[in-house]
């Protein structure tokens, strides 16, 4: 452990400390809570890859459906040619 973690984590932890109205017998807690805090700092945030957005993946095109053709009117009677 080098001195400067060290201090990091003594003045955080005496900070904890205080700040839970300086409790008897918490002091491991309090540095080791100290020591993840600090820990942490020095550990690069990983974003998560961003999503791919559903518009910017080309969709497949999709195959038009015929027009439907004009209902039949069965009741209708096909006009006689002259």
């Amino acid at each position: 452990m080098t001195e400067d973690r060290q201090e990091r984590i003594r003045r955080r932890a005496h900070e904890i400390w205080e700040q839970a109205g300086r409790p008897e017998g918490a002091h491991l807690q309090h540095w080791d809570q100290a020591a993840a805090e600090i820990d942490a700092e020095k550990k690069p945030k990983v974003k998560p890859a961003p999503k791919k957005a559903a518009a910017a993946k080309p969709k497949a095109a999709k195959a038009e459906k015929p027009a439907k053709a004009p209902a039949k009117n069965s009741a209708a009677k096909p006009k006689a040619k002259a």
